[in-house]
């Protein structure tokens, strides 16, 4: 047996009747932590604008149905997505109805924002990242260095209980080895 697909049409005149269940509107609004009573005659307001705003979404989404150069009876939720990205009315509705993607597509974009991705650092929690190490010293190798020289220190300078946190590796260096030298 098919089904029913007749449209029911809105009633145009007020009749003091709701379409959508008054006790799940309650509820809905008793969830919010912000609203500590609700009386029946606001939440008969809310349902009623409730409705009002499904008729205009369900318009909006039929007008740009039958534009398409295949027009269908029914509605799907790509519709209503497209009708959502192309209505200025709606457009706060995006991040609540985004538009379908397939899984192809989706597994493709991941692929490239993982490749975009794979070059930079990690962030740590908090934005920052990790200067690298030199191999079996403390002293942090400088990234942006203009002359693009790393400095190394021969083994018999390095301290191991030196705290080389305050030393400055770019022009003092030489300053702090014969400050350091000149303390022992």
């Amino acid at each position: 047996m098919p089904y029913n697909n007749t449209p029911i049409a809105p009633s145009k005149e007020v009749t003091g009747t709701v379409s959508l269940p008054l006790a799940r509107v309650k509820k809905i609004i008793s969830a919010d932590d912000d609203v500590q009573n609700c009386s029946n005659n606001a939440a008969f307001v809310i349902t009623v604008a409730a409705e009002m705003f499904v008729q205009y979404m369900v318009e909006r989404t039929h007008d740009i149905v039958r534009t398409e150069k295949k027009p269908r009876r029914n509605i799907q939720y790509k519709d209503v997505a497209n009708a959502v990205a192309r209505v200025e009315n709606l457009e706060f509705l995006t991040d609540v109805v985004p538009k379908t993607t397939t899984f192809k597509t989706f597994k493709e974009d991941q692929a490239k924002k993982a490749a975009a991705n794979a070059n930079k650092p990690r962030p740590l929690s908090n934005g920052q990242t990790t200067i690298p190490m030199i191999p079996n010293h403390r002293m942090p190798i400088p990234i942006n260095d203009p002359a693009d020289e790393t400095i190394s220190i021969p083994d018999d300078e390095v301290d191991e209980h030196a705290d080389y946190d305050d030393m400055d590796l770019d022009e003092n260096y030489g300053a702090n080895r014969a400050r350091s030298h000149s303390e022992s």
